[in-house]
């Protein structure tokens, strides 16, 4: 396994037993909830089920990234143990932690000069981003060095489709990605946006679909065409959803239906309560590997 830890940001969303299960170590975000200050800790401090009920009764929401003084305590834990870090933050195409974790590794350099810590900017979100972390801690397992390791990330991970539909414009509206009026035209037609996270790590509205039956059906299409061997894909997949769980288990079923070959039943989790205090309840992602992501 080598004498290193495989590390990222709570904004990965996946469970605590999966972090735990594959040896992924993670430091929080926070956020706030109707000015109470959180840590994003995987629904331990408030439940998704809470959160989303009380966005949905119009609580505001705010974030924060992991500043550079958290990374330095964090990552010298590590270091005191000997090991080496290699470490993935949230996308730089939405987020700066990207520059605080470089910030910390380069302020412990010195102090720790038989050490090393490699930040690598995973350009992903969410269960996508976790869906990374999953295949870096496979790679981990199978014997890989350090600086394998951080190649391998770096060659692949474009590969990593994110793809994204919102069954509601409220929260886009409410963030100011689209106009107030703009969104409650789309929200009376019922336009679900379907959406995917380019090679900038950005989150780009691809298509406006009207009705979430036929979202539904173009997310798995998206799937089909671009997916590694199309309908023979034999990769992972995961989705991640906010206070939406029988929607994402609609798309779930019908990629299990269309897609034979899968590593295993498509797993499902939360959209934490950063990304989901942007997204609102309502989202639905899909991840998978395919084709290399672009602009």
């Amino acid at each position: 396994m080598g004498d290193y830890i495989l590390s990222c940001c709570s904004t990965a969303d996946l469970s605590e037993e999966h972090f735990s299960k594959r040896n992924i170590h993670y430091i929080c975000f926070h956020f706030m909830l109707d000015d109470m200050t959180y840590p994003d800790d995987l629904g331990r401090s408030i439940s998704f089920e809470e959160f989303y009920s009380k966005m949905s009764e119009g609580a505001m929401t705010k974030t924060s990234q992991v500043n550079a003084d958290e990374f330095v305590n964090y990552f010298r834990s590590f270091l005191e143990d000997g090991k080496d870090i290699l470490h993935l933050t949230l996308s730089s195409g939405i987020s700066g932690v990207y520059n605080s974790a470089c910030i910390a590794r380069d302020m412990l350099t010195e102090e720790f000069p038989d050490r090393r810590i490699i930040i690598i900017d995973s350009l992903a979100a969410s269960s996508g981003y976790g869906f990374l972390m999953d295949a870096l801690a496979d790679k981990r397992d199978e014997g890989m060095s350090l600086d394998e390791l951080a190649d391998w990330a770096n060659a692949n991970l474009l590969f990593d489709n994110h793809w994204f539909f919102s069954t509601t414009l409220t929260y886009f509206i409410r963030g100011g990605r689209i106009s107030k009026a703009a969104g409650t035209i789309g929200n009376m037609l019922n336009i679900c946006p379907l959406m995917n996270v380019n090679s900038e790590g950005k989150l780009i509205v691809r298509e406006k679909i009207r009705s979430k039956r036929k979202v539904i059906k173009a997310i798995v299409d998206k799937m089909e065409a671009l997916a590694r061997g199309g309908l023979n894909y034999d990769g992972k997949c995961y989705i991640s959803q906010s206070a939406c769980y029988e929607d994402a288990r609609a798309v779930a079923d019908l990629i299990e239906e269309r897609f034979p070959n899968l590593d295993g039943r498509v797993q499902i989790y939360s959209i934490g309560t950063v990304i989901g205090s942007h997204t609102g309840p309502g989202t639905v992602a899909l991840f998978f590997w395919g084709a290399e992501r672009g602009l």
